[in-house]
């Protein structure tokens, strides 16, 4: 899909600088209507394909872990250990590896509302300057329904008797799944711990 963008771009480049060495085009109809579109639709075009590209492109795992602060969350990914959540969830199957911290953080950055947007723009702003904290920690509690996205229908979730007088406590967000399941990634005990390879 990048070399399409690519492409249309090229396209629109090479169109603006013929009609700027020719501006006589311009005169007839056909030469306006080559300026609309290579000065407007085509501009236009590139900028929505590429917009959806990236988008896209954001979703997946290795964008996230791309940036070096978040190296030990997923190195948490590949911890042996079946009681980090993370990990259990990730060498499980049980999310898609190519898409897995964005199963869980949906609400996050750029898919979120106009909040999650602006936390975004701030941890770019962050990552550029270098003034990144020791701890990276969430702008608020992490929200029961990406757990209950997957988890809240199933049959293992809905019988456990460890759930027992509180699916609606965490339906609602009054009890947190991180009380009983976190901590999820634990990155500072991360080099502590044993990695699974896949033989």
């Amino acid at each position: 899909m990048e070399w399409i963008v690519t492409g249309i771009a090229l396209v629109s480049v090479v169109l603006i600088a013929l009609l700027a060495s020719r501006p006589q085009l311009t005169r007839g109809h056909a030469g306006k209507a080559i300026a609309f579109v290579a000065m407007f639709v085509l501009p236009s075009l590139v900028t929505a394909v590429g917009v959806q590209v990236h988008l896209e492109r954001a979703k997946s795992t290795e964008f996230c872990l791309s940036c070096h602060e978040m190296e030990p969350y997923g190195e948490s990914l590949h911890v042996a250990d079946p009681t980090w959540v993370a990990a259990n969830h990730f060498l499980s199957n049980r999310v898609a590896r190519d898409q897995a911290c964005y199963t869980c953080h949906t609400q996050y950055t750029m898919f979120g509302d106009v909040n999650a947007k602006l936390a975004g723009l701030k941890h770019l702003w962050i990552h550029y300057t270098g003034d990144i904290p020791e701890t990276i920690e969430l702008y608020q509690p992490y929200n029961n329904r990406e757990c209950l996205h997957c988890h809240g229908a199933a049959r293992n979730y809905l019988e456990n008797e460890f759930h027992d007088g509180m699916i609606a406590e965490m339906a609602s967000g009054e009890v947190s799944c991180l009380d009983c399941h976190g901590p999820v990634h634990d990155v500072e005990s991360v080099d502590d711990m044993e990695i699974w390879e896949a033989p």
